[in-house]
């Protein structure tokens, strides 16, 4: 298990893209990177594999930057890199939902860590006694993987399909806490600000998505594996790869 996988990403305003885009893809190709980088107006979405010392030497690249100083990625480790290739993209979204009006950067909804969600799901119920209902915001093919026991899911293709289904569905959150979920954050996160601007009434991101949680609890009621956008295909509760074959 010699080759380091990390994922992140942050909403921050990212002028100078083209800029960016050459001076990663030389320094990537440099360390012996593979994997891709996405960079939008919104921000910027990582997924990246090496060597230790060349993941190390990128993650410091990146947050030297003082728009990206705060990047947390998210480790695992394999026995080859997931990857065939180096790729960094400029893209109008780093995450697709067509929706403008969600900005991320001007404002998070509420997010719970892995610890007190385990601790609501354990017990039946959030610590003000309501019902807790696990909304998965990821595409059918993912969730087919793995998922939340009793989640809900709406068997989307893409994930711009997801504000019309939330829509349709609104009035079945009332009195209940919602905890919106998907692989690491970046789409429960825009997830949960629609549901707040809709007027779903309680609402939070898991915080790290599905590897956070599995990094810092476990598997506990969870089903299954995490697919994950790479030759890995899915993850299990250890990080582990479960097996697959290679996608794109």
């Amino acid at each position: 298990m010699s080759i380091v996988n990390i994922s992140c990403y942050k909403f921050v305003t990212l002028a100078g893209r083209e800029a960016l885009k050459a001076d990663l893809s030389a320094r990537c190709l440099k360390l012996g990177l593979k994997g891709t980088i996405l960079l939008a107006p919104e921000g910027i979405n990582v997924f990246l594999a090496g060597t230790r010392a060349a993941i190390d030497a990128i993650v410091a690249v990146l947050r030297a930057d003082p728009r990206l100083a705060d990047l947390e990625p998210k480790l695992s480790l394999s026995a080859e890199a997931p990857f065939k290739r180096m790729r960094v993209r400029l893209k109008k979204e780093i995450i697709t939902m067509k929706m403008p009006v969600v900005r991320p950067e001007e404002g998070r909804a509420p997010a719970v860590a892995a610890a007190t969600l385990k601790r609501w799901l354990d017990q039946g119920c959030d610590d003000e006694g309501r019902p807790v209902v696990m909304l998965d915001t990821r595409n059918d093919y993912e969730v087919a993987a793995g998922g939340f026991e009793n989640a809900v899911d709406y068997g989307i293709g893409v994930f711009s399909e997801f504000p019309a289904e939330l829509r349709r569905h609104r009035a079945d959150y009332a009195g209940k806490t919602v905890v919106s979920f998907c692989t690491g954050g970046i789409r429960c996160e825009k997830a949960a600000i629609h549901m707040q601007e809709i007027g779903v009434e309680r609402v939070y991101q898991l915080e790290g998505g599905i590897l956070k949680y599995f990094e810092e609890v476990g598997g506990a009621h969870y089903r299954g594996g995490c697919f994950v956008f790479d030759a890995r295909e899915a993850v299990g509760a250890d990080l582990q790869p479960l097996g697959g074959r290679v996608h794109g």
